[in-house]
């Protein structure tokens, strides 16, 4: 079991030391007249070409040339983006229409087709924004290493108990709180003293993790996990800055994008508690414990050196 799991580990390991970084493509659309537009692709954090990764597939009456748009009924229909999930996770539509208003829809590989009504009124239900955003959260937890490193983290130093509760309930509320801060635009912090910081926190609790002393960590891990909890809720409002809110319906975005980094969040809590109840007696996997906390202060120390390097570079 050990064995199996130190292979999983390195099998895992390129990609967890890529972190959480998401790879979004932002459409441009401008109005020139009615029904003619001019358009383009741009990566948002990617600067390789972007090729043919994604396919549009304009409504009905909608011709594209080139990177100009004439639609004969008007930019009216169902608009589909293929290609999302592979190298691309999602997909920002920006449209600026000629009145100057401006419209923003997110593509995802759950929901790859938005509703356009030929004007700036967004008629977009909010079922169908809350949906998407979502979804946003879930796959941006899932693909957030480092923060998944550190929910693991608490899991080896807090253990499968009645603290557990308290602690990530303590981590869910700090991150909620600066997540919405920072996207409201209430909180402003540089990118890379925050994603150094959240490589430095999972490096404390996986030490603290490693040993049986009564330290601060070890007492309340709960207020812990609340003041490392501040730091990744910035991280998470990154990604989401990254990813744009609607103009309209902006809070129901946000909460959204929250609830589905919590839902990820507890899949993952659960999956790791089903894991430990049918192996919690094994000796392999008893013995896998000291090992794992090793290979995760591995990478934590990599990414922490990696990003104090950056933030004294900035």
């Amino acid at each position: 079991m050990s064995r199996l799991l130190a292979l999983l580990l390195l099998v895992l390991l390129p990609q967890m030391v890529a972190a959480h970084e998401m790879s979004m493509a932002e459409m441009q659309l401008r109005e020139q007249a009615p029904g003619a537009f001019i358009w383009q692709w741009s990566a948002v954090n990617d600067k390789r070409p972007m090729n043919n990764d994604l396919r549009v597939r304009w409504p009905d009456g909608c011709i594209a040339a080139a990177n100009s748009l004439r639609c004969s009924n008007g930019l009216r229909g169902p608009l589909a983006i293929d290609g999302l999930g592979q190298r691309y996770s999602a997909a920002i539509v920006r449209i600026t229409w000629l009145d100057g208003q401006t419209r923003v829809h997110t593509l995802t590989t759950r929901q790859q087709q938005v509703p356009l009504f030929g004007s700036a009124d967004d008629d977009r239900g909010l079922g169908a924004i809350a949906s998407a955003y979502v979804a946003l959260g879930v796959e941006h937890i899932l693909g957030g290493f480092d923060h998944l490193m550190f929910v693991f983290a608490l899991l080896f130093l807090v253990g499968f108990n009645k603290r557990l509760v308290l602690t990530i309930t303590a981590f869910t509320v700090a991150h909620s709180l600066t997540l919405a801060s920072s996207a409201l635009g209430w909180l402003t912090l540089r990118s890379p003293p925050v994603e150094a910081t959240i490589a430095l926190s999972i490096l404390l609790v996986v030490a603290e993790a490693l040993h049986s002393r009564q330290t601060l960590a070890r007492r309340w891990p709960a207020l812990v996990a609340f003041l490392f909890g501040l730091v990744h809720g910035l991280g998470f409002a990154g990604a989401l800055k990254e990813i744009g809110l609607p103009d309209h319906h902006l809070p129901a975005a946000l909460l959204s994008f929250n609830v589905g980094v919590e839902i990820g969040q507890l899949l993952v809590v659960g999956i790791a508690f089903s894991v430990w109840k049918l192996l919690a007696r094994a000796p392999a996997f008893i013995a896998a414990r000291v090992p794992a906390l090793y290979l995760m202060g591995s990478v934590a120390a990599y990414w922490s050196i990696e990003r104090v390097l950056a933030v004294l570079a900035a």
